[in-house]
């Protein structure tokens, strides 16, 4: 195209003009440049080489931040430092390890809290009872240091006939050596079992004459009559009803110390299993009170298929820092306590008992039935305490039935401790979704006497199988049951990869997992079976700043070593909670 002479001598504002003009239109029709939204700004950085996110998709994760209580971002530092404003902290972690907060999956919060005034009988490493002369010394001391006037009662917890040297319980006789002016009551380390003095079995009406109720012992003399002061299972409900209640100022501190100890050992998540009405009352009227520091989420205990529960629409969601996630059942009792249900006898019955004992149910199993499809069809979580293997079958059986039926609930039905759950019940679980929660820390504390007492060695060597259900690539977590022991998360994962007794030796190598796995089941899982997983579990962005530091890196670390490690740091919500920057 020939451009006219006339054309090019125009003004050359003309020129100007048409220029502007066509770059207008040009730019008119170009698409937009995308805009670049300004970062937002952390309130805390985290940098460091040990972040370990529990999260497969993050790669080379060296900084996190968190602003308003929630992670913001997570990568590089490079990546996390453009969110870094005038008033952001910036913490190196140096050598320490940053961790998603540790998740209690099974516990007893509020029992925990009570328990934290009574007189602690535990047997080494978490007390000094060696035998019942320790046990008697300690409590006389308690009431005279005390000056606990007359008639008050006398709470002590934690005893262990298996770690004192009589290898028995305290009677009601060594306790009316201690007072016969001031009613007694002991609870078992296990929480199953618990023995009284005279005065305590006068105030729960238990006398020669008391018959045995269902789903609980009431252990006796040489004659067969006269109770012996040692109450097994739902035999203990009488004398613990008549124990005295808290005041409001007893049980805000008992909620305050409690938290503390969570806190301590790493955890963000507490649950109160298990809780009774009244405890679910009082952790909701601190919470309402902004005493709350840790969440707590309850599980209403079902002690009954014709309890009514409450509407569904109060489970499964947080007010502050509270959630009613669901509903308890506890089905049989304890395998130290020689209470719960299997399906062979013990490998060493206790006295009194016929060589074929092998624990029992605390209800028929038609109750376990009702009470399984009521909280099914009630649309919201169960979780089921079953110990013994015969009791696992008959709680795998009624969730396959209600299953059936078309009734699910919630899903991910949790059998809590599986202590003794076989193989071929880990199948079924697996079939139905079902959660197990192992109660690992046994195979420290107990393993020894599962071994030569409890269970025998081939039993014994299986108990908390936490390596078979990983084999299966089942979705599973592990506890303490608190306060049955410490919360001490580290020395769970220590027992669960490492599965060392007290004595030293190696329960069940071929049930132990490694670090990784361990790890998360008190993590991810844990926050899975809470119903969590979009909140809580791993270091993500969107999720709660949950986190727990440490003095080390537990995935450098061999299994024997893990408890070297120490809980530096507690952040909740982005607030600490223990320990200090």
């Amino acid at each position: 195209m020939t451009v006219p002479i006339q054309i090019l001598k125009l003004a050359p504002a003309f020129w100007v003009s048409l220029i502007l003009f066509g770059l207008a239109g040009c730019v008119a029709n170009m698409p937009a440049a995308p805009s670049i939204a300004a970062p937002q700004f952390a309130d805390t950085i985290y940098l460091g080489d040990n972040i370990v996110t529990m999260d497969p998709d993050a790669k080379d994760t060296q900084a996190v931040a968190i602003a308003n209580g929630k992670i913001i971002a997570v990568g590089t530092q490079a990546e996390i430092l453009r969110h870094k404003g005038a008033t952001s902290e910036i913490i190196e972690l140096g050598n320490k390890a940053l961790l998603p907060g540790f998740i209690d999956a099974h516990g007893h919060f509020t029992f925990q809290a009570m328990l934290l005034s009574a007189v602690n009988l535990s047997s080494p490493p978490v007390g000094q009872i060696k035998n019942i002369e320790d046990l008697k010394n300690t409590l006389k001391s308690h009431i005279a240091a005390m000056k606990i006037p007359t008639g008050q009662w006398i709470v002590g917890y934690g005893y262990d006939e298996s770690l004192m040297s009589e290898g028995r319980h305290p009677t009601r006789t060594d306790l009316d050596a201690v007072s016969k002016d001031h009613p007694i009551y002991l609870l078992h380390v296990s929480g199953h079992l618990g023995s009284g003095n005279s005065l305590a079995l006068q105030a729960g009406g238990i006398g020669p004459e008391s018959a045995d109720p269902e789903g609980g012992v009431i252990r006796r003399m040489a004659d067969g009559k006269v109770p012996n002061g040692v109450l097994e299972e739902r035999a203990q409900y009488a004398v613990q009803a008549k124990l005295p209640t808290p005041t409001p100022r007893q049980a805000s501190a008992g909620l305050a110390a409690a938290q503390k100890l969570y806190a301590s050992y790493g955890i963000t998540t507490v649950q109160d299993g298990a809780a009774s009405q009244s405890a679910i009352d009082l952790v909701r009227a601190a919470n309402a009170q902004g005493l709350l520091s840790l969440d707590i989420v309850s599980y209403l205990y079902l002690q009954k298929p014709e309890q009514i529960l409450p509407p569904a629409g109060e489970f499964g969601h947080y007010d502050g820092r509270f959630k009613l996630g669901g509903v308890k059942l506890v089905l049989d009792g304890s395998p130290q306590g020689k209470t719960a249900y299997l399906s062979h006898p013990y490998h060493v019955v206790p006295d009194g008992q016929k060589n074929d004992y092998r624990g029992y149910p605390n209800y028929p199993t038609d109750e376990v039935n009702a009470m399984v499809r009521e909280v099914l069809t009630h649309n919201v979580p169960l979780i089921a305490h079953a110990n013994g293997d015969a009791m696992e079958e008959i709680l795998i059986d009624a969730v396959a039935a209600s299953y059936a039926k078309g009734v699910k609930g919630k899903g991910r039905s949790v059998m809590i401790h599986a202590q003794t759950v076989r193989e071929d019940q880990l199948d079924r679980m697996a079939e139905l979704d079902m959660i197990p929660s192992f109660f690992s820390s046994h195979v420290f504390f107990w393993g020894d006497y599962h071994r030569d007492s409890v269970l025998g060695p081939v039993r014994g060597a299986r108990i908390s199988p936490t390596k078979s259900a990983l084999d299966r690539n089942m979705i599973f977590t592990t506890h303490n049951d608190s306060p049955i022991v410490p919360p001490d998360m580290i020395r769970l994962l220590w027992a669960t990869s490492q599965r060392e007794t007290r004595s030293g030796q190696i329960l069940g190598a071929e049930q132990r997992i490694p670090i990784y796995d361990a790890l998360k089941s008190v993590t991810v899982n844990a926050a899975y079976q809470n119903f969590e997983e979009g909140m809580k579990g791993s270091i993500a962005v969107g999720k709660n700043a949950d986190f727990v530091i440490l003095s080390g890196n537990p995935l450098k670390l061999q299994p024997a070593d893990l408890l070297k490690l120490k809980v530096m740091q507690t952040i909740s919500r982005g607030k600490t909670v223990f320990g200090a920057n």
